[in-house]
This record gives C-alpha cells, sequence and structure tokens, in this order.
C-alpha cells in the first residue's frame, strides 16, 4: 500500500466523487430567460458555459409553467394545504381507481398472452394429430 492508498482509506471510497449541483428558483428563471433570449444557434454554448442539459430546461420551463417557480418561493417550499375530507376521501378514491386500472390493465396483458398460448397448442395438437394420422395410415 502507498501513502496515497491510505490517505484515500481515512477519507472514505466516494469522497472524490462530484457532489449533485442544486439550483435555487432565481437562477433557474435566470437561466430560462437568457436561455430563451438567445439566437438558437448560441444556445447550446450557453448550456455548455453552465453545465446544463436540455432535458434541465425543459424541466424548469414545466416547472415555471406549472406556476412552482417563483422568485417569492426562493428558498422556501410552499406551504402544505389542509385538505377538507371530501378531498381526502377524493384522493384516495383517485389513488385506488389508479390502483384498479393498472391491475387491470396486467391481467387483460395476462388474458392476451394465456389466449395465445392456448391457440398454439390447439395448432400444435392438431398437427400432432395429422403426423400421427399419416404415420398409421403408411404403417396399414
Amino acid at each position: 500500500m502507498t501513502s496515497h492508498d491510505l490517505q484515500a482509506a481515512d477519507e472514505g471510497p466516494r469522497t472524490d466523487r462530484p457532489k449533485r449541483r442544486t439550483f435555487t428558483p432565481a437562477y433557474k428563471l435566470r437561466i430560462l430567460q437568457t436561455y430563451d433570449s438567445t439566437p438558437a444557434g448560441e444556445k447550446g454554448a450557453l448550456l455548455r458555459q453552465e453545465g446544463l442539459y436540455d432535458s434541465s430546461i425543459q424541466l424548469w420551463r414545466r416547472q415555471r409553467d406549472a406556476g412552482e417557480l417563483t422568485t417569492s418561493s426562493a428558498g422556501k417550499p410552499a406551504p402544505a394545504k389542509k385538505k377538507t375530507p371530501e378531498q381526502a376521501e377524493l384522493e384516495q378514491l383517485r389513488k385506488e381507481k389508479a390502483r384498479l386500472e393498472r391491475a387491470n390493465a396486467r391481467m387483460s396483458k395476462k388474458l392476451q398472452q394465456t389466449e395465445a398460448a392456448m391457440e398454439i397448442l390447439g395448432k400444435a395438437h392438431a398437427l400432432l394429430e395429422m403426423v400421427s394420422e399419416s404415420a398409421d395410415s403408411e404403417n396399414s
């Protein structure tokens, strides 16, 4: 072991890995404004300069359009709204409906696979009967 290996062991195996960046809503809005005002041929250069991806711009646009990005909410999460019992029940029913729809889709797919397998087995059975009959007629 070298002294470098010993130092790395003291620091941990992942200390040299880069940290995930976080961006403030103000930064996101500023980059979106800059990106939208940049001519078409220079947008890639802006992304490279800032170290961003086009997918980040698309996500930030969706957040801005949904009202999730505002300068007033910079640095603090939106307060949780209290739900009325009717809203809570409605949300629970929607979740149950979504779960049942997923289960229904899964079972429908399984039924189609089973029907296809049964069709193939029926054809294989018919083919074996034909082969068996032709073998019997040749032996007679």
